[in-house]
C-alpha cells in the first residue's frame, strides 16, 4: 500500500510541475500571446488573452525562462523552483527602439538592404526547419453577435431559438470552442503526419474538434502564403513588386542579437497582400517574429474584415535554429448586421529537427486520432494545455456542457419534440414534420403547396410536387436510411406522376450506399438537366421561348457505389425505361404575344404533329469509376475526409451497355472519359479545364433519347456555376451525337492579378476570366468559343454576379453575346 501511494504522489509531482502567473505590462494591463520558454530549448507556452502562463516542467534547480513579445524588452529570468505549482509574474517594459547608424546611398532606404539580405538568405533559414517532429496545441473560439432571427426570410433558430445555448438575450454569445492536442510530423513542402491525442468540444462530449495542424504552416519563407487565396509574402521573390519597407527602429534581444523592425505597406490596396511589421534577425536574416495584417478584401473574402497573424519564433543558440512557438489568428467579420470574431492559437513545442525521415513516415493518411481522445477527463487537460482558459472559456465550457446535459435527455427532446410535432388541419395543405430527435429519425409532407417545386413548361403547363420521406441516421457510424416518394401533378397535361426513392449509406467511410428508385416522371431530353426550371419559366412566360424538352419515362433503377480504396470510387447502375413522346398542352403566357411557342421535338421545332422517337423500352447497366491521384485524407472516428490533391488530375471512366430494348436497333456500347484538372498558380489567379471524349458502338438506330446531349445556353443567364462543363452560346441539341465527340473546356480566373494594377479600376474589385470551349465531332466543323468577363461583381459584402461576352465561331464566325451569371 505505501508503494502504491507513493506511486501516485510521485505521478502527481510530475503531472502538475507547473510554473504559473500572470505577465503585464508597466501599467498593469496583461499582455496576451507572450511566447515563454525555457533558453536553448523547445519547451514553451504563451500567455492567454488575460496574461496567464502555464508551463509544464521537470526541472527545478536553474531553469532559464525567456519571455519575449514583440515590442517589448526580451526577459531572462533564472528560477530556483522549491515547490510546484510555481507562481511567478512578470512585468516587461517597452523596447528602447532605436535606428542603427547606417550610410544612405543615392536615398536607398535601408529597410530595403535588410529585406534583399533576407529574400536571399530564406532558401538557407528554412531548410534549417524543413523536417521536424514536435507537440502541437490548437484552440479556437467563434463568437458571435447581434444574430438576427430571420435573414431573408429564413430563420436561423434550432428548436429552442438559442442555436443550443450558444446565445444570451440578445443574440450573441460563443458558437464555437474546442481544442486539441496532438503530435505531428512535417516534412515540406506538405508532408504531414498527425495523431490527435486530445480532443474536446464545447458542448459536445461526443464531437471531435477540426482543429489539426492541416493548414496552420504560414510559412513566410515561402513566395505565397495560403489563405484560400495566395497571399505575397514580404520576403518573396518578387516582394518589392508589391511592398514598400521601412526601417521603424532596432533592438538587441537576451543574446545580444540585432532584431530589425520593418514595417511593411502595400504599393496597392487592392492586391493579395499583407500590412504590419516583420521582425528580421541581422546576420542571419532569420525571421524574429511576424505582425501583419489581413484585409478581408484583399483575401477575396469581403464577409470578413480584418484578420491578424502574430507568430512568435525562439532561438537555440546550440543548433542555432529560429523555429515558431507560438502562432495566433484573430478576425473580425460581419453580415446582415452580425457581427462574427473568433481567434485560433496554435502552439509548437519540444522540437525535434531530423535531417531525414525514415521511408514510408508520410503517407495519404495525414490526421488519425488516439482512442478515446474526445474522452479525455479534466485533470488531462489541466496538464497538457499549454495556454490557460480565460473566464469566458472556462464558463462557456461548463455552460454548454451542462446545456448538452439536459438537451440531449430523452425527457427534455421528446417534450420539444411534442411542441413541434402538434398537427393542425392547416398543414395537410401546406406541409407537416414529425420528429423523434432522441432516436434520430423524422417524416416530412411536403403538402400540396410546396411553392418552391412550382413551375412552368409547355408539356404540363403550371405544375408542382408534393410527397413524403422518412429518414433515419447514426451520427457516430455516419449510416443513413431515407424513403421518399413525390407527386407531380401538371395542371395543363392534367396529370399525376408518382415515384419513389428508397437510399442507404452503410457508413462514411468509404460511403457505400446503395439506392432503389422508381416509378413515373417526367425528364428532360439531356439528363444533365442543362435548362433549370426557374430559367425555363421564366423564359417561356415573360419570352415565349420554351427550350425545355421534356419525354416521359416510366422506370426502375438499382445504384450502388463505394470508395474501393483511397481515391478510387466505382459505382454501377443498372436501369429500366418504358419511354414516350410528349406534346405541348398550353400556349399560355405572361405577355401579348400571337407567336407559337415551339414542338416539344428537339430537332424539329416548328413540327407539332410528330415525334422525335417512337415509344419503347429499354435496359441499360453501366460501370464508372472515378480516381483521385494523389487524393490524402484524415481518418476521424465518425468519418473519413478525403483532401484533394491539386498536382494531379481527376480522371473519370463511364462504360454504359443498353440491352432488352423492344428494338434491337436501340443497342448500342458507349464509352466515355473525363479529365478534370484546377490548380492555383501562385498569386495570378485560378486555372482550370475539362477534357471530356466519348464512343458510341453500334449505335446508328438509337433513339434520340440516348444520344450524347451538351450542355447549350440560349438564355443569356447561368445560375449553375457549371463553366467547365457547359457552353453559352450552343443551341442545346444543334450538336447531340451518336458516334464520338471530344469536348475541351479551359478558364483561367486572374483572382484581380490584372485588374488590381490599373487604377480607378481596382476599386471595383473585380476579377477578369478568360476561357475557351470547343466541340468536335464527326462530319461538321469543330464548334468553338472564346470568352472574357468578370466575376467578383457586386457592392460592399454582396459580390456574387458574373458577366461574359462570348463569341462563337464554327466554319467562320457564329455570333456573339453576353452571359449573365450568379455565383455564391
Amino acid at each position: 500500500m505505501n508503494k502504491i501511494l507513493f506511486a501516485l504522489l510521485f505521478v502527481s509531482s510530475f503531472t502538475f510541475s507547473q510554473i504559473k502567473g500572470t505577465v503585464k505590462d508597466k501599467d498593469g494591463n496583461p499582455l496576451p500571446f507572450v511566447n515563454i520558454y525555457i533558453e536553448n530549448t523547445y519547451i514553451g507556452t504563451t500567455s492567454n488573452e488575460l496574461g496567464k502562463y502555464e508551463l509544464n516542467t521537470t526541472e527545478q534547480k536553474n531553469v532559464h525562462l525567456i519571455f519575449q513579445y514583440l515590442g517589448f524588452k526580451t526577459q531572462k529570468h533564472v528560477l530556483n523552483i522549491t515547490s510546484f505549482p510555481y507562481e511567478f509574474d512578470v512585468t516587461l517594459y517597452e523596447e528602447d527602439f532605436q535606428l542603427k547608424e547606417v550610410v544612405v546611398m543615392n536615398g536607398e532606404n535601408p529597410a530595403n538592404d535588410i529585406i534583399r539580405n533576407a529574400i536571399k538568405s530564406k532558401k538557407k533559414n528554412a531548410a534549417k526547419t524543413d523536417k521536424f517532429e514536435a507537440d502541437f496545441y490548437s484552440r479556437g473560439i467563434f463568437r458571435v453577435k447581434n444574430v438576427p432571427r430571420k435573414v431573408m426570410g429564413i430563420k436561423i433558430n434550432d428548436l429552442d431559438g438559442d442555436l443550443n445555448g450558444s446565445l444570451d438575450s440578445t443574440r450573441s454569445g460563443i458558437l464555437y470552442q474546442s481544442e486539441t492536442v496532438s503530435k505531428i510530423k512535417f516534412q515540406k513542402p506538405d508532408d504531414l503526419k498527425e495523431e490527435i491525442i486530445a480532443s474536446k468540444i464545447a458542448g459536445d462530449d461526443n464531437g471531435f474538434s477540426y482543429n489539426t495542424a492541416l493548414n496552420t504552416n504560414y510559412d513566410f519563407y515561402e513566395n505565397y502564403v495560403d489563405f484560400g487565396i495566395n497571399m505575397v509574402s514580404p520576403i518573396a521573390d518578387n516582394a518589392f513588386n508589391y511592398y514598400k519597407y521601412k526601417l521603424e527602429s532596432t533592438f538587441y534581444d537576451d543574446k545580444n542579437q540585432l532584431i530589425n523592425k520593418i514595417a511593411v505597406t502595400p504599393k496597392r490596396d487592392k492586391e493579395p497582400v499583407f500590412e504590419g511589421y516583420i521582425y528580421i534577425v541581422e546576420d542571419t536574416w532569420a525571421i524574429y517574429g511576424i505582425d501583419l495584417d489581413i484585409k478581408g478584401y484583399r483575401m477575396q473574402q469581403p464577409i470578413l474584415e480584418t484578420m491578424k497573424l502574430t507568430q512568435n519564433f525562439s532561438y537555440n543558440s546550440e543548433n542555432k535554429i529560429w523555429a515558431k512557438n507560438i502562432q495566433a489568428l484573430d478576425f473580425q467579420a460581419g453580415i446582415f448586421g452580425m457581427k462574427f470574431t473568433g481567434k485560433f492559437t496554435h502552439v509548437f513545442t519540444n522540437y525535434n529537427f531530423k535531417d531525414a525521415f525514415e521511408k514510408k513516415t508520410f503517407g495519404k493518411e495525414i490526421v488519425t486520432f488516439a482512442e478515446n481522445a474526445n474522452k479525455k477527463e479534466a485533470s488531462y487537460w489541466e496538464e497538457n494545455r499549454p495556454v490557460p482558459l480565460t473566464e469566458e472559456e472556462t464558463s462557456n465550457y461548463v455552460k454548454k456542457d451542462s446545456i448538452q446535459t439536459i438537451r440531449k435527455s430523452q425527457v427534455y427532446l421528446d417534450s420539444i419534440d411534442a411542441k413541434s410535432n402538434k398537427f393542425k388541419l392547416l398543414k395537410l395543405i401546406t406541409g407537416y414534420s414529425y420528429k423523434n430527435s432522441f432516436k434520430n429519425w423524422n417524416f416530412n409532407y411536403q403538402g400540396l403547396t410546396n411553392l418552391t417545386s412550382f413551375s412552368f413548361n409547355t408539356v404540363q403547363g403550371f405544375n408542382l410536387d408534393s410527397g413524403f420521406s422518412f429518414r433515419k441516421w447514426n451520427e457516430e457510424t455516419g449510416k443513413v436510411t431515407s424513403i421518399s416518394s413525390t407527386f407531380n401533378y401538371g395542371f395543363a397535361e392534367d396529370r399525376l406522376r408518382v415515384n419513389g426513392r428508397f437510399y442507404h449509406r452503410f457508413n462514411n467511410r468509404n460511403n457505400a450506399y446503395i439506392s432503389l428508385t422508381g416509378g413515373s416522371a417526367i425528364s428532360q431530353f439531356n439528363p444533365n438537366e442543362p435548362i433549370s426550371n426557374l430559367v425555363n419559366s421564366v423564359a417561356s412566360l415573360f419570352f415565349k421561348n420554351n427550350y425545355m424538352k421534356l419525354y416521359n419515362k416510366e422506370f426502375a433503377e438499382i445504384n450502388y457505389g463505394q470508395e474501393v480504396t483511397n481515391g478510387v470510387f466505382v459505382n454501377g447502375k443498372v436501369l429500366y425505361e418504358n419511354r414516350h413522346a410528349l406534346f405541348n398542352n398550353t400556349n399560355h403566357t405572361f405577355i401579348k404575344n400571337d407567336d407559337l411557342y415551339f414542338s416539344n421535338d428537339p430537332l424539329q421545332p416548328y413540327n407539332y404533329t410528330s415525334v422525335p422517337f417512337e415509344q419503347h423500352h429499354i435496359m441499360k447497366a453501366s460501370l464508372g469509376t472515378r480516381i483521385r491521384f494523389g487524393q490524402k485524407y484524415i481518418s476521424r472516428p465518425d468519418g473519413k475526409i478525403n483532401i484533394q490533391n491539386d498536382d494531379y488530375p481527376i480522371i473519370s471512366l463511364y462504360y454504359e451497355k443498353a440491352f432488352g430494348a423492344s428494338n434491337s436497333n436501340y443497342h448500342y456500347d458507349f464509352v466515355t472519359a473525363t479529365i478534370d484538372y484546377n490548380k492555383t498558380i501562385g498569386n495570378k489567379g485560378d486555372f482550370g479545364l475539362r477534357f471530356k471524349a466519348g464512343k458510341f458502338f453500334n449505335a446508328d438506330n438509337i433513339s434520340f433519347v440516348d444520344y450524347k446531349h451538351f450542355n447549350g445556353n440560349q438564355t443569356h443567364v447561368n445560375l449553375l456555376n457549371n463553366s467547365l462543363n457547359a457552353f453559352n452560346l450552343l443551341p442545346y441539341y444543334s450538336h447531340s451525337t451518336n458516334d464520338a465527340y471530344l469536348e475541351t473546356h479551359i478558364e483561367h480566373n486572374f483572382k484581380g492579378y490584372i485588374m488590381n494594377k490599373i487604377p480607378l479600376l481596382n476599386k471595383l474589385q473585380w476579377n477578369l476570366i478568360g476561357g475557351f470551349h470547343q466541340l468536335n465531332i464527326p462530319n461538321m466543323k469543330p464548334y468553338q468559343e472564346f470568352t472574357v468577363g468578370f466575376d467578383n461583381i457586386g457592392w460592399g459584402k454582396f459580390r456574387f454576379l458574373r458577366v461574359d461576352y462570348v463569341r462563337s465561331y464554327q466554319n467562320g464566325y457564329q455570333g456573339d453575346g453576353v452571359m449573365f451569371g450568379v455565383k455564391f
